[in-house]
Order: structure tokens, then sequence, then C-alpha cells
């Protein structure tokens, strides 16, 4: 039977920012190191990490190399 996901909500957009920020923390980079790297805009991915972006998934692959962690750790599914 195939089941069809919802799309993600903005719960879990705030996660997957929340996620990210804790990682990039860890890793003692700031905001402005991951975008550069990303090659995004600081405000964008601040926008991110509080879960009021839905980067496409180039930008989270960009996000999850950057942050050299695998997509599972950013991803809820």
């Amino acid at each position: 039977m195939n089941t069809v996901k919802e799309p993600i909500t903005s719960k879990e957009w705030k996660e997957i920012g929340e996620r990210i920020r804790g990682i990039r923390e860890e890793k003692k980079l700031t905001q402005e190191d991951v975008a550069k790297e990303v090659g995004i805009t600081t405000s964008y991915f601040a926008r991110i990490e509080r879960g009021e972006e839905k980067p496409t998934m180039d930008v989270i692959k960009s996000i999850v190399r950057t942050l050299s962690v695998k997509i599972s750790t950013i991803l809820p599914f």
C-alpha cells in the first residue's frame, strides 16, 4: 500500500532549523561561515535556522556538506 507523506510542516521546518543551529554551534561556526560556504546570504541562513524559510533540497544538501553530517541528522524522515 502506497502512503503519501504530507509536506514538511512548519513545526518540522523549525525542528530542522534547530538541528542545523545546534550542529553549527557545536562546530564553532558562525552563520556567516556556513552561509558563505553554501552560497547564500547570512540573513537567509538565519531564517532557515529559525524555521522561517523552506530551503530547496540543493541548499539543504550544501548545508549538510558544509557541516560534514549525514542528511538524516538534519531531516526528520
